[in-house]
């Protein structure tokens, strides 16, 4: 028997914080792809702690829906779940490139595939353009069209930013959209100042966030100047400074995600049968990069 535990923040302010996890998981649970599919959360319950007790499952694969490497992926839900002999280096990772560590379990006999963060994989840039298409309900979207990632960022942990950084280029790479640019809440250069640092009259802006929550609902639309209070709402698109904003929302509620689930714990050694194509056709989704070929 084959586990998969999706490991997130989750939030006791934001109701809505753990929602995308719940859906994901449903999502995966849909394609019959493993016997047991399990939340577990920071901030909610149930916690990192108990998850791992509940599964019945000896072979366990624990995918964090983060978007970067850091204090959460490397030390909390390790420490958290009990993983023997974990140290950040066995994922032998820039920043950007951790897959999969096979550890023992502390007080449980299971074997845990401890794998990299959503927010590093390679199909996420995949996610992104299918988040820009969403938005503007334009599966060719990209000509004439700026596209931003925007990140939190934080001098804390610089792979906040490599994140951001390296999915920003993965895009420009693909020569659709006629600008590509990373901004950020906490660094230069900010999103406060995002019709500064594009030339296109179409932007969509995609947070690279797991859900939505203060900052993507409050903060970064009054950031960027499409609504003087985030409880009187925004258009979309909206426009700023004579050009059209299309706002797009964490990127981590687009249902595509669970594609990227599934690739993190394929990577890993999970065999997962045709589940990505169930999820593609489910949600719509059509590889922008073949990232998880």
């Amino acid at each position: 028997m084959q586990a998969l535990v999706i490991v997130a923040h989750g939030s006791h302010l934001s109701p809505g914080s753990a929602q995308p996890t719940y859906d994901h998981a449903d999502t995966i649970r849909e394609t019959g792809a493993f016997d047991e599919v399990r939340e577990g959360f920071w901030k909610e319950e149930p916690s990192f702690r108990e998850v791992i007790r509940t599964v019945e499952s000896d072979e366990v694969y624990v995918v964090p829906l983060f978007i970067s490497e850091g204090y959460f992926t490397e030390q909390v839900i390790p420490r958290e779940l009990r993983l023997e002999d974990w140290d950040p280096d066995r994922w032998d990772s820039d920043g950007t490139s951790a897959s999969q560590a096979t550890l023992d379990v502390g007080d449980a006999a299971k074997t845990v595939h401890y794998c990299g963060p959503v927010g590093t994989h390679d199909a996420m840039t995949d996610v992104i353009v299918q988040r820009a298409e969403s938005v503007t309900g334009d599966p060719d979207v990209g000509e004439g069209v700026a596209l931003v990632v925007v990140g939190h960022g934080t001098e804390r942990n610089e792979n906040s930013a490599k994140a951001i950084e390296y999915h920003t280029q993965r895009v420009r790479d693909l020569d659709r959209f006629d600008e590509v640019q990373a901004l950020y809440m906490d660094e230069e250069p900010e999103i406060d100042d995002v019709t500064d640092h594009v030339d296109a009259d179409d932007v969509v802006v995609v947070p690279l966030f797991i859900s939505d929550g203060f900052h993507t609902q409050e903060d970064i639309p009054e950031d960027m100047g499409l609504t003087d209070d985030y409880r009187t709402g925004w258009d979309v698109p909206g426009e700023v400074d004579g050009q059209r904003i299309w706002y797009a929302g964490a990127v981590g509620t687009e249902e595509f995600m669970a594609d990227v689930l599934l690739e993190r714990a394929a990577d890993a050694g999970a065999d997962i049968g045709d589940a990505l194509d169930q999820v593609a056709e489910w949600t719509g989704g059509a590889p922008a990069t073949g990232a998880g070929d």
